[in-house]
């Protein structure tokens, strides 16, 4: 296993140990939340801007600029491939980080 997937493991182990998360808890959020929050943490920047007269305006994060593929996937597609794109970023960042020594 690589170290990216250890390391969320290990995050989701001290979820439950240490915060206190239980599985039961979790089953609470049958709102998605906890996909909407770990969307929020992936997220470079936020997902929102505040014009100059206060009022909260979306931006579309989409990256790729004419191809969506997340309508053709179910809902736990949608969540294996957003774990898999974490997993990947992590270990880009694990990469790049070797690299500058």
């Amino acid at each position: 296993m690589s170290k990216a997937i250890d390391d969320v493991a290990a995050e989701r182990k001290r979820q439950i140990e240490k915060e206190g998360w239980s599985l039961k808890h979790d089953d609470g959020h049958s709102d998605q939340s906890l996909a909407m929050a770990a969307a929020l943490y992936a997220a470079p920047e936020p997902l929102y801007k505040v014009n100059v007269m206060g009022m909260v305006h979306a931006i579309n994060p989409w990256p790729w600029t004419n191809f969506d593929k997340r309508e053709k996937f179910d809902r736990r597609k949608s969540l294996v491939v957003a774990g898999a794109l974490i997993i990947a970023e992590i270990e880009r960042l694990d990469r790049a980080a070797k690299d500058q020594g």
